[in-house]
């Protein structure tokens, strides 16, 4: 049995090593260098306080990434609900005790990094949701009894983000989630159903908003209502984008990062100053590669043959796109503020971690490409 959950004889951890997509692992190792060179332009020019203590986490996360990319895909299922009710307790720990930081209950503390299971739910839920659907047929996903534990799977945690309060997460988890239900099979009159009863009981979601978050919303539909109030942070982050042209000021030369115009530059708003310094080629550079991650993530996650690997992959994958839409959009004023982090460039440690752990799974899903997961899990493999 543990051979046949450890991969068994088939591949070494050597050969495993070697089947790893490396041309994937640099690109990522590209694109976080973005972030450390940004990151040392918002310290002016200073590794201090945010390059260094980035580019320590991003190095433990590529040892992670690449330890978990050798295990096993059977066994990230087998353990998926464990991970995911762990994960749980954690995000009650945080409505219980968490750690307060700007107005909201988001970490807790053990040491040497200020823990976010908002951030780590992003990949847990995905397991636990790939995990289910794997288990069933196209007949069980068309009943819709067979869909009530997913959508427990899925509440649970959105309500504990809400109260916290995480729109962003809240958003990314919910939307995630949906992609999978679509990818697993469930009909499309079901998402009609749901998008219908989320439309007629918007009025009553908005009651239970906090003042910031409808502020937010108000400030996106006219931000120039309170320009020194609720829409200074969009209305600068556009001077700063116009601003940086078609090249960009410069290297540490944008003014409205470093005269403090722009908020939070070194998280939220950090593409708003990538842009202003490198201006709209360099914005379009970082896409470039955001994009190259994006098709290796969909090509693994379809090239899988195994239905969990698939789903697993392409969870993690949708993930990482909405970091990448959510955040671009939000700076740009094309939706409202949800404080969603720039993957592999903002500064944060649980956020990047996860993300690393997201791809080390992908990067498992190619290596156990051709392993044959059966319904009822790694034990149906003979």
């Amino acid at each position: 049995m543990s051979d046949q959950i450890l991969g068994g004889p088939e591949q070494t951890i050597r050969q495993k090593l070697w089947q790893i997509h490396w041309f994937f692992v640099f690109i990522v190792m590209v694109t976080a260098s973005v972030g450390f060179a940004m990151l040392y332009s918002a310290g002016g020019g200073d590794v201090n306080p945010w390059a260094r203590p980035h580019a320590l986490r991003f190095g433990f996360g590529i040892l992670v990434m690449i330890c978990v990319a050798v295990i096993d895909t059977r066994l990230w299922l087998r353990y998926a609900y464990a991970i995911y009710f762990v994960v749980l307790l954690l995000l009650v720990a945080v409505d219980i005790s968490g750690n307060m930081g700007m107005g909201a209950r988001r970490w807790i503390n053990v040491g040497f990094i200020n823990l976010q299971p908002s951030e780590m739910m992003k990949i847990a839920m995905v397991l636990a949701l790939a995990r289910y659907f794997h288990g069933g047929s196209i007949e069980d996903v068309r009943r819709p009894t067979f869909l009530i534990s997913p959508l427990l799977i899925i509440a649970a945690p959105i309500v504990l983000v809400m109260r916290q309060p995480d729109l962003g997460t809240g958003l990314i988890l919910l939307i995630t989630a949906a992609g999978l239900f679509f990818m697993a099979g469930v009909s499309i009159w079901k998402f009609t159903l749901v998008g219908v009863f989320g439309l007629a009981a918007a009025p009553i979601a908005w009651q239970f908003l906090h003042e910031y978050q409808r502020k937010r919303v108000l400030t996106f539909l006219n931000p120039e209502n309170d320009p020194l109030g609720a829409g200074y942070h969009i209305i600068q982050s556009k001077i700063a984008f116009g601003s940086g042209g078609l090249s960009g000021r410069g290297f540490m030369q944008g003014t409205q990062g470093h005269l403090n115009f722009l908020p939070e530059m070194q998280t939220d708003f950090i593409f708003t100053m990538l842009s202003e310094e490198l201006g709209l080629i360099g914005g379009l550079a970082l896409l470039a590669l955001y994009v190259l991650l994006l098709v290796y993530g969909i090509a693994i996650s379809f090239r899988s043959r195994s239905h969990f690997g698939c789903l697993l992959g392409m969870g993690v994958t949708t993930t990482f796109f909405l970091y990448v839409f959510i955040n671009m959009a939000m700076v740009m004023g094309v939706i409202p503020i949800v404080g969603v982090p720039l993957p592999l460039i903002s500064y944060g440690g649980t956020a990047m971690l996860t993300l690393l752990f997201g791809f080390g799974l992908l990067m498992g899903i190619w290596v156990h490409r051709d392993v044959m997961i059966g319904r009822r899990g790694a034990a149906d493999d003979g």
